[in-house]
């Protein structure tokens, strides 16, 4: 959906001057890719490598793997000549104190005006400690502090820029495959409305794919809810990146469904997902067709939002049985060992949470108890296909241009849109990127973690 907001401000103009003398949001144009192609440069400049001491050994490897990937990475504040630092990588794995933050997040200041539009600032660290510990306090001091910094420095970056965290599990080195995968995703156009998240890397595990262009050559997926709007975009990038895909979808979005997957030479597949044999149905079309299914999506989703005093039990139980019953159901069949993936492939279990399932949302009390379910579903089921490989993940979007939004009345939904550190919504394609991400090898290390893809909301965590 078009934000004419936007477009007005954004083009030199009287309405820009207007914008800018008034003190009214000027989103900028973020940085994305293409949904059918990735035709971009990973930064749009040289890579600025930053650590406090003790981490300096970790941020040499750091340095070593990008230049792996063909990009100019410095180590010196002392930006190159004619050029503007298109990201900047903080490795503070070794934190001791957070008085040791004080000298890179100095360094890290003194080149933010010098960041390119659309430049992207990742830190690496070491997850925070929880109540049973033997962590030194001053330790634990220093690694939840490095959040709060990162989610901060999130909120005063400009012109499509965007800041987010990596945090190492104590036993990932910061050369296993997710963590490389992460900071890949969170360099590049891919991540262009997740803005001041801290993704966990739990575990070693996953590996890096042989084409970053093709991350899922030989991958099989299924997406519900795949006629229209974000489902319809998660077919494209999945097929993109190399992902045979079977879309799902309820008879009367027949038509669509079939476009959809004919653009992407995939499987159409009309049916109710509330229906008690819908996972057995996916997976014999998936082994019928491919021989294995792989990454199972569940995007499928209605709205019934009504103020809790005006809320039907029909509108309140619709709702629930296709937001969060079905999943439930058919994960009775895809998360059992040996039901998805192949000899070559690892499986895959991503779901389409929501903000409001995070922060609850007004006369959405049927959807956030779906959404925050489905969070909670994503939690319960972290390690049960760790033996294959496999993860089990979430992405939570917040406000989104659909044909879904659209019908939001203009105020309020230019106040959503206003909600975010990047001042706009989010578009379809911001959420595939994200879930392609998690369905990719390099996010095997990925597990039960809930990805927020909302441009840095101020609700919520």
């Amino acid at each position: 959906m078009s934000d004419t907001y936007a477009k007005l401000v954004g083009a030199p103009g009287p309405a820009q001057q207007l914008a800018k003398k008034l003190g009214l949001p000027r989103p900028a144009r973020l940085r994305r890719t293409d949904p059918t192609s990735v035709d971009r440069p990973l930064t749009p400049g040289p890579v600025l490598v930053l650590s406090d001491a003790a981490s300096t050994a970790d941020a040499d490897t750091v340095a070593e793997g990008l230049l792996a990937w063909d990009l100019d990475v410095h180590r010196d504040v002392r930006l190159p000549d004619h050029a503007r630092w298109g990201a900047v990588v903080l490795v503070l794995t070794e934190l001791p104190h957070p008085a040791a933050l004080s000298a890179p997040a100095m360094q890290l200041g003194s080149v933010l005006r010098s960041l390119a539009p659309g430049a992207r600032v990742v830190a690496l660290s070491r997850r925070a400690p929880g109540p049973d510990t033997t962590t030194a306090p001053a330790v634990a001091a220093a690694r939840a502090g490095v959040d709060g910094f990162v989610r901060s420095v999130a909120k005063e970056l400009r012109n499509g820029a965007t800041a987010n965290g990596v945090v190492l599990a104590d036993d990932v080195d910061v050369r296993a495959p997710s963590v490389r995968g992460a900071l890949r995703f969170f360099l590049s156009a891919r991540s262009a409305f997740v803005d001041g998240q801290l993704l966990p890397v739990v575990s070693g595990a996953g590996s890096e794919p042989a084409d970053w262009a093709r991350p899922l050559a030989g991958v099989v997926a299924v997406v519900t809810g795949a006629a229209r709007g974000i489902g319809a975009e998660v077919v494209r990038v999945l097929a993109r990146d190399g992902a045979h895909v079977l879309g799902v979808d309820v008879p009367a979005a027949g038509e669509s469904l079939t476009s959809v997957m004919n653009e992407v030479h995939g499987v159409a597949l009309q049916l109710d997902i509330t229906a008690e044999d819908a996972a057995a149905h996916i997976l014999d079309v998936a082994r019928s067709r491919y021989g294995h299914l792989d990454v199972v999506v569940h995007n499928a989703g209605i709205l019934r939002d009504k103020l809790l005093a005006n809320m039907s039990a029909e509108k309140f139980d619709d709702l629930t049985a296709v937001n969060v019953t079905a999943p439930l159901r058919m994960n009775e069949t895809f998360a059992r060992p040996g039901v998805l993936g192949s000899p070559s492939t690892a499986p895959r279990i991503i779901s389409l949470a929501s903000t409001s399932g995070i922060a609850g949302n007004r006369g959405q009390t049927n959807y956030a108890n779906a959404k925050a379910g489905l969070i909670g579903m994503t939690r319960a089921l972290a390690g049960s296909l760790t033996d294959a490989g496999g993860t089990v993940n979430a992405v939570a979007p917040g406000f989104i241009e659909t044909e879904m939004t659209a019908s939001v009345p203009p105020v309020p939904r230019q106040v959503m849109r206003w909600a975010s550190s990047l001042q706009q919504g989010g578009r379809p394609v911001d959420v595939a990127e994200a879930i392609t991400f998690l369905a990719s090898p390099q996010a095997g290390g990925i597990d039960g973690q809930v990805l927020r893809v909302c441009g840095q909301l101020q609700t919520g965590q």
